[in-house]
């Protein structure tokens, strides 16, 4: 995983409530074990037509939507069945990070395993971001802050472990791999 410490994005704005994990990546995608490619397929049955080509009024399709790493969504994101894929074909299509009012526990638990931050905002500031598609914001790990245009900073909740994986970029295997020695030595000091 990439680490992420602070960046700056412009925004990719899907308004609608309760998106769930079938419509970010529908299930006739869920064969693979690997994570490349899933960003072409990322909300396929919105973005593509019957005969697979794009739809153009999809926000996703459009040239603006191009290069953004956040996306901001509807109340709810993420809802509906487990399936690390999703946030695997965020990764892969270049998000970095998906702003909400309220995140599904189990997506949000998977987006933080797999390099996807959750960003959880007060209403007025969702309202905000839903109302200024494109805007250009900046978030900050270390700080766990979004920094709107105006200057306006917004703290959002994040737990330690997760925020320090994300900022080093290891999942929660690396972490133990990282340990290893230290593992093993207690294991050789406290044996059997």
């Amino acid at each position: 995983m990439e680490p992420i410490l602070n960046f700056k994005s412009r925004t990719v704005v899907m308004p609608s409530s309760n998106i769930d994990t079938d419509q970010i990546i529908p299930a006739r995608f869920l064969t693979t074990t690997t994570r490349d490619g899933l960003g072409k397929s990322l909300f396929a049955d919105w973005r593509y037509d019957a005969s697979g080509q794009p739809v153009p009024g999809f926000v996703l399709n459009r040239p603006e939507a191009r290069d953004c790493a956040i996306l901001v969504a509807g109340r709810n994101i993420g809802c509906g069945s487990s399936r690390e894929h999703a946030p695997w074909a965020m990764v892969d299509y270049g998000f970095r990070a998906v702003i909400s009012t309220e995140i599904a526990d189990i997506f949000r638990n998977n987006s933080l395993k797999n390099g996807l931050l959750p960003v959880v905002v007060d209403d007025a500031t969702h309202a905000w971001l839903l109302a200024n598609p494109g805007a250009e914001v900046s978030i900050d790990l270390e700080t766990c802050t979004l920094t709107l245009p105006d200057g306006r900073s917004v703290e959002f909740p994040l737990e330690s472990f997760a925020r320090y994986c994300l900022m080093n970029g290891v999942d929660e295997l690396g972490f133990l791999l990282s340990r290893l020695d230290q593992i093993e030595n207690y294991e050789r000091t406290h044996g059997k």
